[in-house]
């Protein structure tokens, strides 16, 4: 086998991921202070963090390709130094192409090279083009890809409407977000700039986070007349994820939009309540609970975030995978696909427990004492100290009162 080549003028390494080879730069290389984050530093964007989300990635599409049962063509617009495509290509069954780009001259070389380190080079190309250049030169018909994976450094906003317009009817579009803070109520008009809604700083935040990109994506899409179905979403390290299917149709744009509302949220008592119209759902914008003002989140998705069909898929198909953190992925599919069904946001119990200045019990044993005064209850992978039910703010603090005298 001839040994390939790539030359460059700083220092670099070979790592596996997956069943896959990789040359990336060599990160340690790039950092002068502990503070700096140094994938931004490299000449060639690499994160061996996100190595968890392209795993979920690969199970991701593999569950789609079962489903559609036929050959599939990729488009992996932000390239970087390949990860993502390659991995696709070598690691998900029935990929007919993987077509990857990056606008950087430097990045376009590596991911080439790693094309060919891996024996690719049947089924991946490489160009050094925009991405929404790529996207919109498949916008026709017989052009388009079956699944688009966007997966930017910031947010995946700016390429959504070209990988809406270049996604096949039924196909499969996975968007990253990693400006959390923006989306989490940190900067505020940020949010609303970038995905028309507003966000709030509350404890089930990453949530919102997550209902505010699936608003957006939902919105963008009717405009062309395109309904979008959100299978699969996850929160996870400094980024949110949303997997959506797309059927064409203006009837079926109308009915995903039917779906866009808001978040009323009070933050002296912790009471939330959700309504589809920029109205409040009672007592005139107070609080029922406490008559505190509420704050409001939206426009934003309010309906499902995980189908739990699809959940089941990925997690049939982990079994036959050694990826390095299939344990971490497992347990968040368990906790993803149990919690399909739940309402709209999550539960703190530590907030809770510091507005009643008392200790934190355990989230299981608080789950029980709910469950049995008749609640629907579940974990979240959110936050592993977080539940969500359909129960009231009011209803989860006079059980922790209840308890309080006792041992949980």
């Amino acid at each position: 086998m001839r040994k390939e080549y790539l030359c460059v003028d700083f220092p670099t390494e070979t790592v596996k991921e997956g069943t896959v080879r990789l040359r990336v730069p060599k990160l340690k290389s790039f950092v002068k202070s502990p503070s700096e984050y140094a994938p931004s530093k490299a000449p060639v964007f690499y994160n061996p963090v996100m190595e968890l989300n392209r795993d979920i990635a690969v199970l991701a599409v593999q569950a789609y390709q079962h489903t559609v049962k036929h050959e599939i063509i990729i488009s992996e617009a932000l390239a970087a130094c390949g990860a993502m495509g390659i991995r696709f290509a070598a690691e998900v069954d029935s990929v007919k192409e993987v077509v990857m780009t990056d606008i950087n001259a430097r990045a376009a070389e590596f991911a080439s090279h790693n094309v060919r380190l891996n024996a690719l080079r049947d089924r991946v190309s490489v160009t050094n083009a925009d991405a929404n250049f790529l996207l919109s030169s498949h916008s026709a018909p017989r052009k388009r890809f079956d699944v688009i994976n966007i997966d930017p450094f910031g947010s995946p906003v700016l390429f959504l409407d070209t990988a809406i317009r270049a996604l096949r009817d039924g196909g499969l579009l996975a968007l990253t977000a990693t400006d959390v803070a923006s989306l989490c109520g940190v900067h505020p008009k940020a949010c609303i700039r970038r995905y028309r809604g507003k966000p709030l700083r509350t404890e089930y935040c990453h949530e919102l986070a997550i209902r505010l990109l699936a608003g957006c994506l939902v919105t963008t899409a009717a405009e062309h007349d395109i309904g979008i179905n959100i299978i699969f979403s996850h929160s996870s390290d400094h980024y949110i994820r949303v997997y959506a299917t797309a059927k064409y149709g203006a009837r079926r744009a109308d009915e995903c939009v039917k779906n866009m509302g808001y978040v009323f949220h009070c933050f002296k008592c912790l009471h939330r309540e959700t309504s589809k119209q920029f109205a409040y759902v009672n007592n005139e914008g107070k609080c029922v609970e406490c008559g505190s003002k509420l704050d409001v989140a939206g426009p934003l998705w309010l309906g499902k975030i995980v189908d739990k069909t699809f959940c089941d898929l990925m997690k049939k198909d982990l079994e036959r995978r050694p990826f390095r953190y299939a344990a971490r992925v497992r347990k968040l599919l368990d906790l993803a696909g149990n919690e399909a069904e739940a309402p709209v946001g999550y539960y703190v119990v530590d907030k809770f427990c510091s507005v009643l200045k008392m200790p934190v019990p355990p989230i299981h044993q608080v789950a029980q004492e709910l469950r049995k005064a008749g609640f629907h209850v579940f974990l979240t992978h959110f936050n592993p100290k977080a539940l969500k039910s359909d129960v009231s703010a009011g209803k989860i603090k006079d059980v922790l009162c209840q308890r309080a005298e006792t041992a949980w």
